[in-house]
């Protein structure tokens, strides 16, 4: 492995001077015949990178076959609640963080290599990614990026020449992954689990510096930490919930403390509308299905509680009691975040009873008509835009109630202190047109690694790139599936 002499990276690295309990010191394994698949130049420049450089030079850094001056890569270290079952150490078992860079509005975020290698947390593992996780993690992160829903974001793709094992051999990829940083719930778990409280302090003192600092503000730093996450839990929920999104696999291990969408593995996005949609193959009994989000986020919030309870109160009861009042408040937190983002996509206001009984009464129809999550608010748009647009009736079994339904709502857009193009306007921005769909991330991924194409996945990233606006392409991106192209299971891919 080789250092790059040419620095298109300047990190400023705190994890890596954390005692070293935290994490393995360890580079990347190099790889034999490495292409570039895709570099985020717009991403790129945000975070002050030298983008002027050419693909090979991109390919050899993102690979991990360069490490660039500056860099300390490292596997993070922690343990994990999955499917509810503790699991005492998992840690980066095919990921390693380079470093850390400062942007010019003085953000920190972390650099990522995933699929690069063996570490200490492997586990038996190989520490590879296949190619199509990289795939779906590159589209469908990009995607909830432009969607307004805090993410971890996608720096590049890199297909490695190399096949990784699993039922079938398979060709392998890496991912290059921008975090705010990597923090999860189960970094605290890991050392609460073994009376580390020293380490404890030091890793919550950590996260609060660099994402709740105003929480030193207050009179009990830990329990305002804990006040401020989850807020910030509730409403990453509530937008995951507005655009039909299924995280799939919420583990401990997989709830970022920063506040953003991580983990991309069995993730999907739902078609017809139906509360206990699952895809995740590994979620037999439905424990994260769509509908089960907000008490899952409440269950992650219980055991990031439980971990600081030490550093909250010597008193041990009085400490529990300050942080149940937290957890118990969260789900009502939660629904309210959901019922404003839910009523702000029919053009009504979640404070009015009868709104809220309006949104309720639709996503009835919707489950009973098995009507797709997208397009039906997509459509009311433009109903309400264009009077007479039948779209949206047609995707209706029964005539009579939504032609009811949509009286009643027309009587509550006309009660709003709003002009109908503001209410539009305001519509139009929270219901997306083009989304991350199951089946075109399925053709994307099939593309890629049968074939060797990656242009139906760079195609669709471009589409997904202007969710909201109506682009002259094939309506193959806009619509649901065929039959034939349904997706019945998504996979984690480790």
């Amino acid at each position: 492995m080789s250092i790059s002499k040419k620095t298109i990276i300047i990190f400023d690295n705190t994890y890596a001077s954390l005692p070293e309990i935290f994490y393995q010191t360890i580079n990347p394994s190099p790889v034999k015949d490495p292409k570039l698949i895709v570099f985020n130049k717009k991403l790129g420049k945000e975070l002050g990178l030298n983008i002027k450089k050419d693909n090979n030079f991109y390919t050899e850094i993102f690979s991990g076959n360069t490490v660039p001056n500056g860099a300390s890569p490292i596997a993070q270290r922690y343990a994990g609640h999955q499917f509810g079952n503790f699991v005492p150490q998992l840690g980066d078992g095919r990921a390693i963080l380079l470093g850390e860079v400062i942007t010019k509005n003085d953000n920190r975020f972390d650099i990522q290599l995933k699929g690069s290698g063996k570490t200490e947390f492997s586990r038996g593992g190989d520490g590879r990614s296949a190619l199509g996780p990289v795939i779906r993690e590159y589209l469908i992160s990009e995607a909830m990026h432009i969607l307004n829903i805090p993410t971890t974001r996608a720096l590049s793709a890199v297909a490695t020449g190399e096949q990784v094992y699993r039922e079938t051999p398979l060709p392998g990829g890496i991912l290059t992954r921008v975090a705010r940083s990597h923090l999860r719930v189960g970094t605290f778990e890991y050392f609460a689990s073994r009376q580390l409280s020293d380490e404890l302090k030091i890793i919550a003192d950590y996260a609060i510096n660099r994402h709740y600092p105003k929480a030193n503000e207050s009179d009990n730093t830990y329990l305002s930490f804990l006040d401020l996450f989850a807020k910030k839990q509730a409403s990453l929920i509530a937008k995951w919930m507005g655009v039909g999104f299924i995280h799939g696999v919420m583990n401990t291990d997989n709830t970022s403390i920063s506040g953003e969408t991580i983990d991309y593995g069995p993730c999907a996005f739902m078609d017809n509308y139906d509360p206990s949609t699952v895809f995740s193959s590994i979620d037999r009994h439905g424990r994260y299905a769509f509908g089960n989000q907000p008490q899952i986020a409440q269950w992650n919030l219980a055991s990031l509680a439980g971990c600081l309870v030490p550093l909250i109160d010597n008193n041990e009861d009085k400490a529990k009691k300050s942080v149940s009042k937290i957890i118990d408040s969260f789900s009502e937190i939660v629904n309210s975040d959901i019922s404003d983002v839910m009523c702000s996509k029919i053009g009504l206001n979640s404070k009015d009873k009868k709104s809220q009984e309006s949104l309720k009464n639709l996503l009835t129809l919707m489950k009973n008509n098995e009507v797709d999550y997208t397009l039906a608010f997509h459509f009311l748009s433009d109903y309400l835009e264009h009077n007479n647009n039948t779209s949206f009736k047609l995707l209706f079994d029964d005539e009579v109630l939504i032609k009811e339904w949509l009286n009643r709502w027309m009587e509550l857009i006309n009660t709003r202190d709003k002009t109908k193009k503001n209410i539009v306007k305001s519509m139009k921005e929270m219901n997306p047109i083009y989304i991350p769909r199951n089946h075109l991330i399925e053709r994307a991924i099939k593309a890629g690694v049968t074939d060797g194409d990656f242009s139906v996945m760079l195609n669709l990233s471009s589409v997904l790139e202007h969710p909201y606006t109506l682009q002259d392409i094939h309506p193959d991106y806009m619509n649901p599936p065929e039959p034939s192209e349904r997706v019945l299971q998504t996979f984690c891919g480790t």
